[in-house]
């Protein structure tokens, strides 16, 4: 299919709006026995050839994808702090010179804080990154010990401190409702967390994902996840330490300072238009949903023979376009417009969820309560029509 039958001209005021760009990273020192992305282990890598290759890709989607200038950028993986800074430098100057930026544009880097990477920070902010979000993912060395993760407390600290004085913002990530954690323990950590200073902090319960390391475990009888119960009385007490320090839930699972959101993610949950380049990489640009190879080797096969990633390019239908915007904007706090999901609700759910509590609608907006978000996905499926 050509580009043109894709992606019809746009109107003028489609300038204005966000445009993110995502760039995959897929490589890691090891695998974290929770995790379920597309990340992988390998002895070497050819860096210049994947320089090489990420530009390719990136340059296929300028050429076939809406040019307007993007709002944000977003190294993921994997582990992309493992990139060379003059890689990260390339893929940014050349995403410049392809759609433009916006004045205010955020560029947000996924970090380990193991010391060798922390060492790449101010490479990295040189390059243009204006915002790290790091996987500490706990405080107690025990803990990350049970997570499998390289780095110890000390390390990961340390790492914080060389990211506060490099970039302008700084977000981490922690993991909780691990197995035996108390509420007091908890909360202790949280408390921990918040006296740092970051403006912006993700905090995942813990999620037994199929395919992953603790999943086999899970089903050996070795692993038993947290009871359901107190898991969520962590979830409230997360939400509540974190508004009570000024950074409230704007997602289900991130807290912000107000303007200290991520732009990135909320072009995600408000289902804006983004572009995903590298191995596994999605993208929605224009109602058009895009996929690349997964596999590393299979995707610098494709760069090679197709000159670019691609494995899947394929309008969606309005009605899986309105179900996507319903299942991604119920995460926001703020909710989404009725208007943009009104093919794709059961009013009649609304009303009974409302009458619960759980969902709060105006004439213009949809949202679930605090209350409600405990049960998401039990909501989603209630009200998808």
């Amino acid at each position: 299919m050509q580009p043109s039958s894709l992606y019809p001209a746009a109107p003028a005021a489609a300038a204005t709006e966000a445009l993110a760009l995502y760039i995959h990273w897929p490589f890691c020192v090891s695998k974290c026995p929770y995790c379920d992305f597309n990340s992988h282990v390998r002895e070497s890598v050819d860096q210049d050839r994947w320089r090489g290759a990420l530009l390719t890709d990136l340059a296929h989607e300028a050429a076939v994808g809406p040019r307007r200038p993007l709002t944000s950028i977003f190294f993921g993986g994997g582990t992309p702090s493992l990139m060379p800074p003059a890689t990260v430098a390339a893929l940014i100057e050349a995403a410049e010179e392809h759609w433009g930026f916006a004045p205010d544009i955020e560029i947000t880097l996924e970090a380990n804080p193991s010391s060798v990477e922390a060492a790449r920070f101010a490479g990295l902010a040189a390059a243009g990154v204006n915002r790290v979000s790091l996987g500490l993912q706990a405080l107690d060395d025990q803990a990350l010990r049970f997570l499998g993760r390289a780095h110890d407390v000390a390390e990961g600290l340390a790492a914080l401190e060389t990211a506060q004085q490099a970039f302008r913002r700084v977000s981490f990530d922690l993991i909780y409702a691990l197995p035996g954690q108390s509420v007091e323990a908890w909360q202790a950590t949280l408390d921990r967390a918040l006296g740092f200073g970051t403006g912006h902090l993700s905090l995942y319960q813990l999620t037994i994902e199929p395919g992953t390391r603790f999943a086999a475990m899970a089903a050996r009888g070795e692993l038993a996840p947290q009871d359901p119960d107190l898991g969520a009385d962590l979830f409230e007490l997360t939400r509540a330490r974190t508004a009570a320090a000024g950074l409230p839930a704007y997602e289900i699972s991130n807290h912000a300072r107000p303007g200290e959101e991520s732009r990135h993610n909320l072009t995600y949950w408000r289902y804006g238009d983004y572009l995903g380049v590298g191995p596994g990489a999605h993208g929605r640009r224009v109602g058009v949903a895009t996929a690349r190879a997964k596999k590393p080797e299979n995707w610098l096969t494709r760069i090679a023979r197709d000159g670019h990633g691609m494995e899947l390019e394929e309008r969606l239908p309005m009605a899986d376009q309105a179900r996507e915007t319903l299942v991604m904007g119920l995460r926001l706090a703020e909710g989404i417009p009725r208007k943009r999901v009104a093919d794709a609700i059961d009013q009649a759910a609304v009303e009974r969820l409302s009458a619960l509590g759980l969902i709060v609608q105006t004439p213009e907006r949809l949202r679930v309560t605090p209350e409600g978000m405990l049960l998401l996905d039990a909501i989603l499926a209630e009200i998808a029509a």
